[in-house]
């Protein structure tokens, strides 16, 4: 592509280039250069890319574009502009022709609910006869085509390459999980979104955005800067959770048209009473006057508002009631969101990726609903990551469960009971009390934690003492099928390792 066509839209501050000049590839890692590719320097948050334009240069790169005063290597083509990251969505949209443009994009912002909200619009469209695509916490897929999630929500450059693949294979809707880091760090600001999705917010990420303003504010940049930029015609863009504060709040301060969804009469989605037990959801929904009986298999009422959100997204998409109903009534269930590991024991076990103190309260609120014994919660705190959240982990899981067993995450580099003691510091020593392993053979412990570090042998301890009409919750992990100590990331699955005790003990 001609550079002049590659540079549109761009803020440049000085060009020492020939703009007719042909570039072959667009990078951002010196690394992935090749002949005549075009660099782009960003300041990261653990390296700079102006520290690395020499080995760009030597893996063939061309045309550098960078925001700081540099000398540029001979014979290399010096593009300054005003913001290195910014620049690098707009290349990457020309670059791409703007694959956004031909797909139908749906945005899922929120802390909670997400991933879930993702797999059931995901399979109403399906169900619509439409081609689907995901991008998320799980994965990225489309087309029976499968591949790891580096982050919730790509690069700028990683996004506008898999929107152009996803449009050349077929794709006609793609569903993407938007983190406020991916809004923070300018990563969507290029793409053509028809609907935004906000689904709620409590306290997560605050090692990054610092508070909760902050956090908020991010969130609702997506509805009030990137989504007004849309060229694409709906009677509503903005899906909104007004039963949610925050959500009240992105309705007040942002002047766009909203569908919003909740429990509460006054949302135009909402439900008309539900029947939740461990076997899953019946509900009524109210779908803007046109009401539906839903049969689930998600359990707990979080789940009620993840399907709200999805049918009243639907809805807005014109997809017909009867795929609506049909789509979230094939979703048996969501990779590592209160998944059911089956059990012949008598007692329940689900694996969950709750990892802030808010998410595990919901959770174990939820399951407390259908309690008829204990509920016994396995989980840890990732390394780091945000310090602040684990004591108050610690007090939700104590407060909420019978008995806790505090084990690892991924410790990364931290060490492993330096993080267990930190979540020790929220729990009620004087009302939780502090079991030690030959403390266990007793099924009528109540209000007692325990610490054992390693996790496998924490979930196998769980489901070893259990008995008939316990629930175990193992939360932290969900989906993950790996460990990460210090630098090595290991294979480990809860749902693999708890389906193995179960099997053992059986």
């Amino acid at each position: 592509m001609k550079l002049m066509h590659l540079l549109e839209g761009i803020d440049t501050v000085n060009i020492s280039a020939n703009l007719s000049a042909e570039v072959s590839t667009v990078c951002y890692a010196a690394d992935k250069c090749e002949e005549r590719s075009l660099f782009v320097a960003i300041a990261g948050l653990n390296h700079d890319g102006h520290d690395f334009i020499e080995d760009a240069v030597e893996h063939g790169a061309r045309f550098i574009v960078h925001e700081k005063d540099l000398q540029i290597p001979s014979g290399v083509a010096s593009i300054k502009v005003a913001n290195s990251r910014r620049s690098l969505g707009i290349l990457a949209k020309n670059y791409f022709r703007n694959p956004s443009g031909n797909l139908v994009l749906v945005a899922v912002i929120g802390t909670n609910g997400k991933t879930t909200i993702t797999y059931l619009l995901e399979s109403i469209l399906k169900t619509a006869g439409f081609k689907c695509g995901v991008l998320g916490t799980v994965n990225y897929r489309y087309n029976d085509k499968i591949y790891p999630a580096p982050n919730t929500t790509p690069e700028s450059y990683e996004m506008q390459k898999i929107l152009r693949d996803m449009a050349d294979d077929g794709i006609t809707h793609v569903i993407a999980e938007v983190s406020s880091h991916a809004i923070d760090l300018r990563r969507v600001d290029d793409c053509d979104f028809d609907l935004g999705i906000f689904s709620n917010l409590t306290p997560e990420h605050l090692d990054y955005h610092l508070n909760m303003e902050n956090y908020f504010q991010a969130k609702k940049r997506f509805f009030s800067e990137i989504l007004p930029q849309s060229k694409k015609a709906h009677v509503h863009k903005m899906i909104i959770n007004a039963d949610d504060p925050w959500g009240q709040r992105i309705l007040r301060e942002v002047g766009l048209a909203a569908l919003t969804y909740g429990l509460k009469k006054t949302n135009v989605v909402n439900v008309s009473g539900d029947e939740l037990s461990l076997k899953g959801i019946k509900t009524e929904i109210d779908l803007a006057g046109e009401n539906i009986i839903i049969t689930s298999s998600l359990i707990g009422k979080f789940n009620v508002y993840n399907i709200l959100a999805a049918a009243a997204a639907a809805k807005t998409l014109e997809v017909s009631a009867v795929a609506i109903k049909t789509g979230i009534e094939r979703v048996s269930f969501v990779p590592g969101r209160l998944e059911k590991i089956d059990s012949s024991s008598g007692f329940h076990v689900f694996v969950d990726y709750a990892h802030k103190a808010d998410a595990l309260k919901q959770v174990l609120q939820n399951l407390t609903e259908f309690k008829k014994k204990r509920i016994i919660t396995v989980f840890g705190c990732g390394g780091n990551r945000d310090r602040g959240k684990r004591p108050l982990m610690g007090e939700t899981a104590t407060n909420y469960s019978d008995l806790t067993i505090v084990t690892s995450d991924n410790p990364r580099l931290e060490d492993p009971l330096a993080i267990i003691t930190e979540i020790e510091a929220g729990i009620d020593q004087k009302k939780i009390k502090k079991l030690t392993p030959d403390q266990l053979q007793n099924d009528n412990i109540l209000h007692s934690y325990m610490v054992i570090p390693e996790r496998k042998k924490a979930i196998e301890t769980a489901i070893n003492i259990a008995s008939k009409g316990d629930i175990i919750l193992i939360a932290g992990k969900g989906h993950e099928d790996y460990q990460i100590t210090g630098t090595k990331k290991v294979p480990f699955d809860d749902r693999l390792v708890a389906a193995h005790a179960l099997k053992l003990r059986s």
